[in-house]
């Protein structure tokens, strides 16, 4: 009789244990919470108050109530499946993308490049994250096309747009949020930051056209993609690029153009252009309105158009369910009153440490903080204004704690499955978690040893 080979368990069972774990440690971690002004932290106001446990009925109820407040999130998920599987139906994917694949002829490699470097520029810029979301359909099964596998395609992805996330420059939404309360301008410490992201992103770069090198050379003959949300790609039998279907692919590809630039906050990284300021309710509608526009250019009728919407929609409803539950961690962390005890925690790890050993620590504190508020803007709200105080007795500038802070929160949100995008990713692709954590780890490890290097002359120089 052979031995049973063990599986990692779903993405579901990974968040309910994490939901778990975070609901015992309630009734071991002492309840506290800060002063707030104006829902920001105030430093040295920690206070013990009355425990509240999480018990089973509150693990069930976090996963729900983290869905309610992720449903932006999750409805624009829905919305964008609802768009491809309409854009799908119309053939003009396959066509478009059997076109690539012939004019490349044994250069498909040069995508990972130009890609990875567009959502790295998109990272640093503007903190290209949960957007990315919208990509994963769409390029997995072109990488899977060009004979590589669904790894590549998250990797270029993920990767690109995290090694700009964790090199942010401008991004308003982590870097600014965080320098605001730490009380510096945006642009100090961005000669730092803008090496960080060029070595971590030329470093991504190199490690993923290295693993595809490896995929083409062992599956030479793989032509054949099924990908994200169930959508295929055969370059063999893709049918012909019409007229038609160059016109959707227009309305395709501008549909993501505005996109992006309705969420770049131009007004706050100084270019002269309009910033438009949409979110996820906004984004959503962008996509229901492609999904329309390109039926009806497909002659589709309304019956059809609604079904293959209603379909496409499906086919990302377990993503969207992922991106749910993994907020529940952080809803039972505050309905259990400890985040701000574990942020306590850190504050008196710092004291009285050197300028290096201080940044250091500020580094790995907002490494478990990361894994338990994925969220960037979140976690600098309620950590910076904290922490930056504690900096200025040990001589670090307040730049460097910001470029620490998103340096951390950036790495661990690359393979943290409180992450709602790493997850989602995933899910979409079809990739387990355990095949990406032995897929990325180098990497990261590489990450980890760059930025503590970059941290400890940034102090030794501050």
């Amino acid at each position: 009789m052979g031995k049973r080979k063990l599986h990692m368990p779903t993405a579901y069972t990974i968040l309910f244990l994490l939901l778990v774990l975070v609901a015992l440690s309630t009734w071991l971690i002492p309840a506290g919470t800060y002063d707030y002004v104006d829902g920001v932290p105030v430093a040295g106001s920690y206070h013990t108050v009355s425990a509240s446990p999480q018990g089973l009925a509150d693990v069930l109820k976090a996963a729900f109530s983290g869905f309610y407040d992720a449903v932006d999130v999750c409805v624009f998920i829905l919305m964008v499946g609802g768009f491809l599987g309409i854009v799908m139906e119309t053939g003009a994917i396959d066509a478009g993308v059997s076109r690539i694949i012939r004019r490349l002829n044994g250069r498909e490699n040069l995508l990972i490049p130009i890609l990875m470097l567009f959502f790295g520029l998109g990272g640093t810029t503007f903190g290209m994250w949960e957007e990315t979301m919208a990509f994963y359909p769409l390029l997995v099964p072109v990488f899977l096309a060009a004979g590589y596998d669904a790894v590549v395609g998250i990797a270029v992805i993920l990767l690109g747009a995290g090694a700009g996330i964790i090199g942010s420059t401008v991004n308003p939404f982590a870097t600014g949020i965080a320098a605001g309360f730490a009380g510096v301008s945006l642009g100090e410490g961005l000669l730092l930051r803008l090496l960080t992201w060029a070595l971590l992103e030329g470093s991504a770069i190199w490690f993923v056209m290295h693993y595809a090198k490896r995929v083409r050379t062992s599956q030479p003959s793989q032509k054949l993609g099924s990908g994200a949300g169930g959508l295929e790609i055969q370059p063999a039998d893709a049918p012909e690029l019409t007229g038609q279907r160059k016109a959707i692919l227009a309305v395709f590809g501008l549909t993501f153009l505005v996109m992006i630039y309705s969420v770049i906050p131009f007004d706050e990284v100084g270019a002269p252009l309009p910033t438009l300021g949409w979110w996820f309710p906004e984004l959503s509608a962008l996509f229901l309105t492609g999904a329309v526009i390109v039926g009806l250019m497909a002659r589709m009728g309304e019956a059809r158009i609604a079904e293959r919407f209603v379909s496409g929609c499906a086919d990302l409803l377990g993503v969207a369910l992922i991106i749910g539950i993994s907020r529940g961690v952080t809803v039972l962390m505050d309905d259990g009153k400890i985040t701000d005890t574990i942020l306590h925690w850190g504050e008196k790890a710092l004291s009285g440490a050197g300028p290096v050993a201080f940044v250091l620590l500020v580094f790995f504190i907002y490494l478990p903080l990361t894994f338990l508020i994925p969220s960037s803007s979140g976690l600098a709200t309620l950590s910076i204004p904290i922490i930056a105080p504690l900096a200025q007795f040990a001589g670090v500038s307040g730049a460097l704690i910001v470029t620490a802070f998103q340096a951390a929160s950036g790495l661990v949100n690359l393979l943290t499955p409180t992450s709602a995008v790493v997850m989602g990713a995933l899910a979409l692709a079809h990739v387990s978690y355990d095949r990406w954590l032995k897929f990325s780890w180098k990497l990261l490890v590489l990450f980890l040893g760059l930025l503590l290097g970059l941290l400890s002359i940034g102090a030794l120089a501050s």
